[in-house]
């Protein structure tokens, strides 16, 4: 099993930065992707961000840019750094590992309000 957890999140003005960590524990060697989603309210969850386990990255469009998703792995913590923030990144933010296993373990989430 993984466990995952976010934190980081807070209330931002637009155009500020915040950086939100995602703590691994457990089978960490068994995670082949980590990723970000986000989902605001009333609306379904999206993928942000992902980065192998070689180190690649991949973004949503709409955070192209404006995000950046890295890995620690002494800490064994997964980071994104969220820069010029709009109120439309408002958010929980969720990261989850996808495990050589095929199964998929979440964390809780971290709220994220960019708003003046």
């Amino acid at each position: 099993q993984v466990q995952l957890v976010e934190s980081g999140g807070g209330l931002v003005q637009p155009g500020g930065s915040l950086r939100l960590s995602c703590a691994t524990s457990g089978s960490i060697s068994r995670i082949n992707v980590m990723n970000w989603y986000r989902q605001a309210p009333g609306k379904e969850r999206h993928l942000v961000a992902t980065i192998t386990s070689g180190g690649s990255t991949n973004y949503a469009d709409s955070v192209k840019g404006r995000f950046t998703i890295s890995r620690d792995n002494a800490k064994n913590t997964v980071y994104l750094q969220m820069k010029s923030l709009k109120p439309e990144d408002t958010a929980v933010y969720y990261c989850k590992a996808d495990t050589s296993w095929g199964v998929g373990y979440w964390g809780k989430g971290t709220l994220v309000t960019v708003s003046s």
